[in-house]
């Protein structure tokens, strides 16, 4: 797209010149009459109208090789050609000012037609181009700054590894050793009422009360002996 506007410049270039050098020749009487032109009264008003056409195509040939010129001077010289081509179609074909021959009204009508197309034709290809121009440096911006933000993010990442390196090396490494729990011995509770007795009385169902209450006696003699036995927690 930007070479197509840079050609466009150039063309506008050329134009520029010819008309410019063009009003730079008003005072030359015989080259406007072979041309069948109107000369433009005072000379000194068309001089100076040549003299800024002439700088006109200087800015636009520099804006076709300085990339930073290009669009910007192709907007204004592209609205300053198809307004230009405007207000000759108006005066020639609407008001027929000035009379010229066939011939020469001819070719002012086409020149008309030729600046409004190749003014239209740069305005457009500029605004094209200017907008590419932007979303690319928004792009560009964009880019610089995850670039920036990835680089800060490494540096974060290689300060807190440089802090990890230095507390491991400062300090030796702690390793938790497992806890071995004492395992105690479970014992079940002995009951005093299901605890069997030291001497268990031996139910003999064949005594009678009689003999039970004397065999009672003679154990209870036997153990008031002196010398004899006595069973723990006898009175």
């Amino acid at each position: 797209m930007k070479p197509l506007l840079r050609a466009v410049l150039i063309l506008d270039a050329l134009l520029l010149l010819a008309f410019g050098l063009l009003f730079l020749l008003t005072p030359w009487t015989s080259l406007y009459n072979a041309l069948l032109l109107v000369q433009t009264q005072p000379a000194l008003v068309g001089q100076g109208f040549g003299v800024a056409l002439i700088g006109l195509a200087w800015l636009a040939l520099h804006a076709s090789i300085d990339g930073s010129l290009t669009s910007t001077v192709a907007k204004v010289v592209g609205h300053v050609n198809w307004l230009t081509g405007v207000l000759m179609l108006v005066w020639l074909l609407g008001l027929h000012t000035p009379a010229l021959t066939g011939f020469g009204q001819i070719i002012a009508v086409l020149t008309g037609v030729v600046l409004l197309v190749v003014g239209l034709g740069g305005v457009r290809l500029s605004g094209a181009v200017r907008r590419r121009e932007k979303v690319r440096l928004v792009e560009a911006a964009a880019a610089e700054r995850a670039d920036k933000q990835a680089a800060k993010d490494a540096a974060k990442d290689a300060a807190n590894k440089r802090d990890s390196g230095r507390v491991t090396a400062g300090f030796p490494a702690y390793r938790a050793e497992p806890v071995v729990e004492p395992v105690m011995p479970v014992t079940e509770p002995v009951s005093p009422v299901s605890a069997a007795p030291l001497h268990p009385a031996v139910d003999e169902p064949a005594l009678t009360a009689s003999e039970r209450a004397a065999r009672d006696d003679a154990r209870n003699a036997a153990a008031d002996a002196p010398g004899a036995p006595r069973p723990p927690f006898h009175g």
